[in-house]
C-alpha cells in the first residue's frame, strides 16, 4: 500500500493540476513532498520499532496511513494536498522497514526465501499495478479514489495484524540519536531534492551543486557520529559485511531499471502513441502479473539453492529484456512491447528477492533493523537518483537530436522535398504534424539509449552476483517471540 502510492498518484497529476488550477512545476510537489518526507522518516523506523514495539508500530502506522490517505482524498487545494501528502509519508516510510524487520524476527531462516518472495510482491508488483489501477480510477471514476482506496485496506490490515502477528516487546529507555538523525535527514533530503529538481534548476546550477555538497558532507558526518555513538540511530557496521553491501548494489541496479521502465514506457505510450492512462496501464499490467508469479517461485528456489544462480539468471533476463526495449518506436505493436517487458519482469521477479534475502541473511539478529532501513533507503535513493540522471541524459539527447534533424530539414529545402514546401504554405499550423512526428522520433531514440544504458548496467551486475552465497539457506529459527 505504501509502495503503491509512489506510482498510482503520478497518473492523477494532470487531473489534479487542472482541478486545482496550478502550474506544472507546482503540482509536481504532490509527488516530490512525499518522496522527500519518506527519505527523512525511514532512518527513524529502526529506533521507533525498538522503542514502541514492532507490532504496535506496524498497527499504528497502518491506521495513520489510512487516516492521512483519507485527508488527501478530501484536499481542496494544492497546499492542503501537499501538507497531507507529507503526513501520509510519515507512516508510509515506517511500514516497509517495520514489515521487513518483523519478517526476519518471525520466520525461520531456512524458510525466509519463501516469505521474502511474498513480501517482494508489494515492493515490485505495486509500482506495476499502480498505473493500471490509477488510470482506471482517474479515467472512469474519480481521482480522489486513489487515496480513499487505502482506507479499507489499511483498516483490514491493522485488524489482521492485531489478531495474527506475534508480539515484539519494545525496549524502554533507548536514547534517540538526535545528531545522527539530523545528519542523515539533511543528507537524504538534500540528495532527493537535488535529484527531483535537477532537470528544472540545471544539474550544474549553484542550487543543485550546493545540495549535493551538503548531502555529501552530512552523510560523512553521519558515519562519524554513528561510529562513536553508544546507541546509534542506524548501525553503520552493517557495511562490514560484504555480502550485504553487494546486495545493496545489486538491488540499486534493479531499482533503477524497474523505475526507468515504469516512467519512460508510459510516457511514450501516452505522448507518442496517444494512449489513455487506463489503456497505458493495461499494457503495463501483464509484466506485473509475471512478477507476481515469479516472486514466490524465486523465494522457494532461494531456500533450496541460495541466491547466486537465481540472481545470475534473473539479471541476465532483466538485462536482455531491457535491451529489447531499445527497439521502442512509434510503429511497435502492443504485443511486442508486452513481450519485451514480460521478459524483463521475469528477470526482476527471479533476482530481486534472492538478492535482498541473501544480503540481509548474513547480518546478526541485532543488526536486522538497521539492515532493513538501509535496504529501503537504497531502493528509494537509487530509484530517484537513477531516474533523475537518466532524465537529464534524455533531455540533453532530445535537444541534440532535434537540432540535428532540424538542420537536415533546412538544408534540403522545398526543391528537394515538395511536402515541406506545401506545409510551409499552410502557415504554422501546417508544420505541426511534422513537428509532432519529429518529436516522437526523437523521444523514441533518446528512450532507446536510456534502455541501452540500463540494460548494459544490469548485465554488468552479473559479475557481482557471482559473489552471492550458493547453497541451501542455513537452518535456525528466528528470535523467540511472545505470541499474543
Amino acid at each position: 500500500m505504501s509502495t503503491l502510492d509512489t506510482s498510482i498518484v503520478n497518473v492523477a497529476i494532470p487531473t489534479m493540476q487542472q482541478q486545482f488550477g496550478v502550474s506544472t512545476d507546482s503540482i509536481q510537489w504532490v509527488s516530490t513532498a512525499y518522496t522527500l518526507c519518506l527519505g527523512v522518516i525511514v532512518p527513524t523506523s529502526a529506533w521507533l520499532g525498538e522503542r514502541v514495539g514492532l507490532k504496535r508500530l506496524y498497527v499504528i502506522s497502518l491506521l495513520m496511513f489510512s487516516a492521512f490517505s483519507a485527508l488527501c482524498g478530501m484536499a481542496g487545494d494544492l497546499n492542503s494536498m501537499i501538507f497531507y501528502r507529507i503526513l501520509q509519508a510519515i507512516p508510509g516510510g515506517v511500514i516497509p522497514v517495520t514489515c521487513l524487520t518483523i519478517l526476519y524476527k518471525m520466520v525461520p531462516r531456512e524458510k525466509i526465501g519463501a516469505a521474502m518472495g511474498l513480501y517482494g510482491l508489494g515492493i515490485v508488483v505495486a509500482p506495476g499495478v499502480g498505473p493500471t489501477l490509477g488510470g482506471y480510477l482517474v479515467e472512469y471514476v474519480d481521482w480522489r479514489l486513489i487515496f480513499y482506496i487505502n482506507v479499507p485496506v489499511g483498516i483490514l490490515g491493522a485488524v489482521a495484524a492485531m489478531a495474527i502477528l506475534p508480539r515484539f516487546p519494545g525496549v524502554a529507555g533507548r536514547h534517540f540519536d538526535l545528531p545522527g538523525f539530523v545528519c542523515i535527514a539533511v543528507a537524504l533530503f538534500s540528495l532527493l531534492l537535488a535529484s527531483s529538481e535537477g532537470t528544472d534548476w540545471g544539474w550544474t546550477g549553484y542550487r543543485v551543486l550546493m545540495l549535493v555538497a551538503v548531502a555529501v558532507n552530512a552523510l560523512a558526518l553521519f558515519v562519524v557520529i554513528e561510529l562513536h555513538s553508544k546507541e546509534p540511530l542506524l548501525n553503520v557496521r552493517v557495511f562490514r559485511h560484504w555480502a550485504f553491501v553487494n546486495s545493496l548494489i545489486l538491488i540499486s541496479v534493479l531499482s533503477i531499471g524497474l523505475f526507468a521502465v515504469l516512467f519512460y514506457v508510459p510516457n511514450f505510450l501516452q505522448e507518442g502513441q496517444g494512449l489513455t492512462p487506463f489503456n497505458t496501464g493495461l499494457v503495463l499490467f501483464p509484466q506485473a502479473m509475471v512478477m507476481m508469479v515469479m516472486m514466490p517461485m524465486a523465494g522457494r528456489i532461494y531456500d533450496r539453492i541460495g541466491a547466486r544462480w537465481p540472481a545470475i539468471i534473473g539479471l541476465a533476463l532483466a538485462g536482455g529484456g531491457t535491451l529489447l526495449l531499445t527497439k521502442i518506436n512509434i510503429d511497435m505493436t502492443r504485443p511486442e512491447l508486452i513481450g519485451w517487458m514480460c521478459i524483463r519482469a521475469a528477470g526482476i521477479g527471479m533476482a530481486m528477492m534472492p538478492i535482498m534475502t541473501g544480503g540481509l541473511s548474513v547480518l546478526p539478529a541485532s543488526l536486522t533493523s538497521a539492515g532493513s532501513a538501509f535496504n529501503t533507503i537504497a531502493q528509494r535513493v537509487s530509484a530517484a537518483l537513477g531516474l533523475a540522471l537518466l532524465t537529464a541524459m534524455s533531455t540533453a539527447q532530445q535537444a541534440q537530436f532535434m537540432a540535428d534533424r532540424s538542420s537536415l530539414l533546412q538544408s534540403q529545402g522545398p526543391a528537394v522535398d515538395p511536402r515541406i514546401f506545401e506545409m510551409q504554405q499552410q502557415g504554422p499550423d501546417g508544420l505541426i504534424s511534422l513537428w509532432q512526428e519529429l518529436s516522437t522520433e526523437v523521444s523514441a531514440q533518446s528512450y532507446s539509449n536510456i534502455f541501452l544504458v540500463s540494460g548494459l548496467l544490469t548485465l554488468a551486475a552479473i559479475g557481482l552476483a557471482l559473489f552471492l552465497r550458493n547453497g541451501k539457506a542455513p537452518r535456525g529459527d528466528g528470535e523467540p517471540v511472545e505470541i499474543g
